[in-house]
C-alpha cells in the first residue's frame, strides 16, 4: 500500500528554526529509490547522494516560505502556504493520495492524510524528507556566507547555545524570525 507510485509524500524542514525559511517538499516517486529513510537517520553525504537519485526518479515540488512571511502570517498559515506551493509545483493529479508526515493536515482534500513518523515508514515521505533537508541545508549554507557571525552552516538556523550566543553578540539578522521568543529578545 505504501509503495505504490501514484502517491505524493509531504514533509517539512525548518518549522522550529529561529532563522531561515520554512520548506515543505512534495514528492511523487516515478520509480523506486533504494535506501530511503528519515533524513535525520542519514549522514549528510548519504542524504546528498539520495537527493540526487530522488531528483532523477521523482517529481518534486518545493514550497518555500521566508522568515518574514512566517512573522507576518504565523507558523500555521505559513505551513499551509508552503504545502500549497509544494503541491502546486508537483502538479497534483485528481484523486492522487497524499501522505503527510506528522499529525496536522494542511491539505484541504479528502485524499490527504497524516501519519506520525511517516518519514520513517513510507518511502515517498522519506524522499520528501531527504530532498527538503538537503535543499534547506544548502540554503542555510548560502546564508552562512552572507552572515558568517551566526554559524548558520552548523546549526542551520535552529536553536542551539552557539546560535543564542551569536544573537546575544550580534542581534538578529533579516533572516531571523522575530515572532519566535528567543529572537524577540534581540
Amino acid at each position: 500500500m505504501y509503495t505504490k507510485i501514484d502517491m505524493i509524500g509531504i514533509d517539512e524542514v525548518g518549522r522550529g528554526a529561529w532563522a531561515g525559511p520554512l520548506l515543505v517538499c512534495a514528492v511523487r516517486l516515478n520509480k523506486p529509490v533504494k535506501g530511503l529513510k528519515d533524513s535525520k537517520q542519514l549522514s549528510p553525504k548519504i542524504r546528498r547522494q539520495l537527493a540526487e537519485q530522488i531528483k532523477l526518479s521523482a517529481d518534486i515540488g518545493y514550497g518555500w516560505v521566508s522568515a518574514q512571511t512566517i512573522d507576518d502570517i504565523g507558523l500555521a498559515k505559513a505551513m499551509r502556504l508552503a504545502t500549497a506551493r509544494a503541491l502546486d509545483a508537483v502538479s497534483l493529479k485528481p484523486r492522487e493520495e497524499i501522505i503527510i508526515d506528522g499529525s496536522v493536515n494542511y491539505v484541504p482534500t479528502l485524499n490527504a492524510r497524516t501519519i506520525i513518523k511517516a518519514d520513517q515508514i513510507i518511502p515517498v515521505v522519506s524522499a520528501a524528507s531527504i530532498v527538503a533537508k538537503v535543499a534547506r541545508d544548502a540554503h542555510m549554507n548560502f546564508l552562512a556566507k552572507q552572515f558568517p557571525a551566526y554559524g548558520f552552516e552548523k546549526h542551520v538556523g535552529y536553536g542551539t547555545q552557539a546560535h543564542a550566543a551569536a544573537l546575544q553578540i550580534h542581534g538578529v539578522s533579516v533572516h531571523h524570525r522575530l515572532s519566535f521568543k528567543p529572537c524577540r529578545r534581540y
